[in-house]
């Protein structure tokens, strides 16, 4: 089943001397539990492509239809809503809040959605990333890899239909990166999730159950 559609997305910047096309008419469709892996040159549209996959940018002009709803089409309230409860986001720079621990980091969007934690998924969920004994520290006092494992445990807490990667191993060495995308493909199995994976490492991308490429703004091969 198809969980998410682009059609004929439009990205257009205007500067003062010339409109930059980040997307091109881009049209792709992601089935339900997929693990996709999205590469290409820098500038050309990946970046742009998953901020408007998860409703953090609105296209110029097409549609973006996951879950059957066309998120380009739903006010700024509504994406917001829309975004917490359904998607999932992991950076590449992690954006954890310093001041809270890493249970706190956690289970912060539930907060901000004013949901009910669900206590025993939480352990689970850290568990399973190796996060239990952790969950009192602060995350600056760990390494890179265990913060990234904190950031996918926020991204997987609201159990989100859809997780979207930005370069997730860019800040890691090359054998933590491949653990924390293996980790972040068997969750996503067990989890019946999609995952969204923008990446320039040839590892990851052949991890992924298909590849989609993208050149000036548009899909120009995949498998």
């Amino acid at each position: 089943m198809v969980i998410a559609e682009v059609k004929d997305v439009k990205k257009i910047y205007t500067t003062q001397a010339n409109e930059i096309h980040a997307l091109d008419g881009l049209s792709l469709s992601i089935e339900e539990g997929e693990f996709v892996a999205i590469v290409g040159a820098s500038g050309s549209g990946k970046s742009t492509l998953l901020n408007v996959l998860g409703a953090l940018d609105k296209p110029t002009s097409g549609e973006i239809v996951i879950r059957g709803v066309d998120i380009a089409g739903l006010s700024p309230d509504g994406q917001t809503i829309f975004r917490r409860r359904n998607i999932g986001f992991v950076f590449q720079q992690f954006n954890l809040i310093p001041v809270l621990n890493v249970y706190e980091n956690i289970v912060l969007p539930m907060k901000l959605d004013g949901r009910p934690i669900d206590h025993e998924y939480t352990e689970r969920l850290m568990s399973a990333l190796g996060l239990l004994d952790k969950k009192e520290r602060l995350t600056n006092t760990l390494s890179g890899g265990q913060q990234q494992r904190v950031a996918i445990a926020r991204a997987l807490i609201t159990k989100p239909a859809i997780v979207l990667a930005d370069e997730p191993t860019g800040s890691l060495d090359s054998r933590t990166g491949t653990e924390v995308i293996s980790l972040m493909k068997i969750l996503s199995e067990k989890m019946h999730q999609t995952l969204i994976v923008v990446t320039h490492s040839d590892t990851v991308a052949q991890m992924a159950d298909r590849i989609i490429r993208i050149e000036d703004g548009k899909v120009c091969g995949g498998k």
